[in-house]
């Protein structure tokens, strides 16, 4: 009786074949309930919860730069108060800051000319304003004074598709629209158990919420603030990008290999 390799060969590529497809699909496998937003079980304590917190306006810390935009009919007023002229072109980004916008110094103030230092630290932009139309007052009555936020950007890290900084672009946002910014959740990021880290002006607080959980429309952190960093972690059990696994070449190798075997088996 003559020894054949293939006899035993074939057997164990198919047992291969079937362990890598029952790998596959527990490895893709992600429960609907990892990955839907905003999920709530319907009971009647939910007729009795609280009404949603109501978002605040972000109060301006040390080391914030703020834009004040002076207009008025006189231009003599206006070039003496504003950091650029108003046609200048130039647009405030990392580079030229400092250039357009007033930074808050270490004993949270800013210093305008003419004018003298202000604290504005831990006001928020409406009560700068206000602030600062009662002290341009005494120098021109007809102004329309214009404040913002320069350093108006958080940051998205982790199991997103595009992590990067990105500008807040209206007054509220929150964190479903921040998380679209950076084109959502992958599909093995942990939407259960995310981080936001945020300066609050005594050091740096990190928050976990479950983004799962229709709660957290109810929570002091469903808005994001300017600064604020989004993490999202990788789900426990991911050692390596799944997404990208090359399961339909190795299934095609070893499938190829069940059908040579199989062909030098039969013509033997």
């Amino acid at each position: 009786m003559v020894f054949s390799p293939f006899r035993y060969s074939l057997p164990i590529l198919r047992t291969l074949l079937l362990t890598a497809g029952l790998a596959g699909l527990s490895h893709g496998c992600v429960t609907t309930s990892k990955t839907t937003y905003l999920q709530q079980k319907e009971t009647i304590a939910d007729t009795l919860k609280p009404a949603p917190v109501t978002p605040e306006y972000y109060r301006v810390k040390i080391n914030d730069n703020i834009f004040i935009r002076v207009s008025t009919p006189d231009p003599r007023w206006a070039s003496m108060f504003n950091t650029l002229p108003v046609q200048s072109g130039i647009t405030a980004t990392e580079q030229t800051v400092d250039l357009v916008s007033y930074r808050v110094e270490q004993d949270s103030t800013i210093k305008i000319p003419f004018v003298g230092s202000i604290k504005v630290a831990g006001m928020t932009i409406p009560e700068i304003t206000r602030l600062m139309e009662g002290e341009f007052a005494a120098y021109v009555t007809d102004a329309d004074i214009t404040v913002k936020l320069v350093n108006n950007y958080i940051s998205v890290l982790g199991e997103v598709r595009t992590p990067g900084r990105y500008p807040i672009y209206k007054e509220f946002l929150n964190v479903f629209e921040a998380l679209a910014m950076a084109g959502d959740v992958l599909s093995y990021g942990d939407r259960q158990q995310m981080h936001i880290l945020r300066n609050t002006g005594e050091g740096t607080r990190i928050i976990d919420f479950n983004t799962t959980d229709r709660s957290i429309i109810d929570t002091e952190y469903y808005f994001v603030m300017p600064n604020d960093v989004i993490y999202v972690k990788p789900i426990k059990g991911k050692f390596f990008n799944m997404e990208t696994f090359p399961f339909a070449l190795i299934l095609s190798s070893i499938t190829t290999m069940i059908l040579t075997l199989s062909f030098i088996q039969s013509t033997q």
